[in-house]
């Protein structure tokens, strides 16, 4: 197996409809400049296949499910853009990045917080070094 075979299918869920992420897909990779852009071939209703430099193809899917719309891209030359691409849409409830729970005072064990006001306010000094001899 080569080093790109888990580079070739990306996948990602939004909260986008299918729609949406199809038509997202299409002004992303046709304003890009340079080697990078693709231009449309082929629609569905659920997919959008383009064609880059060299005839490269790469194709976005979408799908609907219960935990939101399933977006798939494949290509063997495009995967950064198509991580890229993904990265830029909206993620469902779920998978939005967990915010840090802080425990309310009295929860923390007993000594507990004592000892991270411990840690927080002792300076750090640089260890003695060895007399030289």
């Amino acid at each position: 197996m080569h080093q790109q075979s888990s580079r070739q299918l990306q996948e990602c869920t939004t909260s986008l409809p299918v729609a949406d992420v199809l038509s997202a897909a299409a002004r992303f990779f046709t304003r890009g400049n340079g080697v990078y852009s693709a231009f449309v071939e082929k629609q569905g209703p659920t997919h959008i296949a383009m064609r880059g430099q060299g005839g490269e193809e790469l194709v976005i899917a979408a799908r609907t499910t219960e935990a939101g719309t399933v977006v798939s891209g494949s290509t063997y030359l495009f995967d950064a853009q198509i991580a890229r691409f993904l990265d830029s849409l909206p993620r469902t409830p779920a998978q939005a990045p967990a915010t840090q729970v802080v425990p309310e005072p009295g929860a923390l064990p007993e000594g507990a917080a004592d000892t991270v006001r411990m840690s927080r306010s002792q300076p750090t000094t640089p260890a003695p070094s060895p007399a030289a001899s």
